[in-house]
């Protein structure tokens, strides 16, 4: 089964949002006692906690904001630019958590959910940045075929290196995988190629040798750290910020000489 560019494109752009991050937010009355409010919150490990006026979260707290008087009365309004609605993609809400380090979620018009740089980490966002590292993987993929079919990719690797790559095709080959070599080379691999060839270079969004190396070795390392379910914050928040910041060149492909690293 074949899938159309606007499918790929509506899987990342819609499929996920601040929804499938969000963690509920506890919440008090504004008139309920600090030392209440902080005792909760201590035995939960909770940070922040969401402040009730009529029923509703209008304010926040942190837990160290807690001293002697009620909770209300050391309490942060809920400005605009801190609020997200639960429908908000994951790109969006990714550069937004680059500006804040904590965002709170809205549904059904009531603050209900926080969502946090580490909560990236939750399955939903796993899912969809091994997506889109799979993508860029793959965009090598072609460039190499598309433009080094006679195999003359090989000239850009060590000797070491494409014994690696033949060494995983006669393993495929046992197994009755008919397919190339180029189709057997490692993440890596893939980088080093394009770093090395002005030819491919031209045709990515990097302009130098280093900026390829560089860049390959963040997506590897996301990407190792991703299949691993290792921790993603904070090494490799640098890394998730520029793939939701260019989330269009990642789907459609970049425009040669963008400065950008995705």
């Amino acid at each position: 089964m074949t899938h159309s560019p606007n499918n790929i494109r509506r899987v990342f752009q819609e499929a996920f949002s601040a929804a499938d991050l969000a963690q509920p937010l506890p919440s008090f009355d504004s008139s309920t006692p600090s030392g209440q409010v902080r005792a909760a919150m201590a035995e939960k490990s909770w940070e922040v906690a969401g402040v009730r006026t009529g029923g509703l979260v209008t304010a926040f707290v942190e837990r160290g904001d807690l001293g002697s008087e009620s909770c209300g009365q050391v309490a942060r309004p809920l400005a605009d630019n801190l609020v997200v609605d639960s429908s908000l993609p994951l790109a969006p809400l990714i550069v937004r958590l680059q500006e804040q380090p904590r965002l709170f979620v809205m549904r059904l018009g009531q603050v209900s959910g926080v969502v946090q740089r580490l909560d990236v980490q939750r399955p939903a966002g796993r899912m969809w940045l091994f997506g889109m590292v799979t993508l860029l993987e793959q965009r090598f993929s072609r460039l190499i075929a598309e433009h080094c079919g006679d195999d003359s990719w090989q000239q850009f690797l060590s000797a070491g290196r494409i014994q690696k790559a033949e060494e995983l095709l006669a393993e495929r080959r046992r197994r009755d995988q008919s397919l190339p070599l180029a189709d057997c080379l490692q993440f890596s691999d893939k980088t080093t190629i394009i770093a090395k060839s002005e030819q491919l270079r031209s045709l990515t969004r990097f302009t130098s040798r280093r900026q390829v190396e560089e860049i390959g070795k963040q997506l590897e390392r996301l990407r190792n750290n991703l299949a691993h379910a290792q921790d993603l914050i904070p090494a490799g928040w640098d890394t998730i910020v520029a793939l939701a910041e260019q989330l269009d060149s990642v789907l459609d492909g970049p425009p040669a000489g963008s400065q950008h690293p995705a």
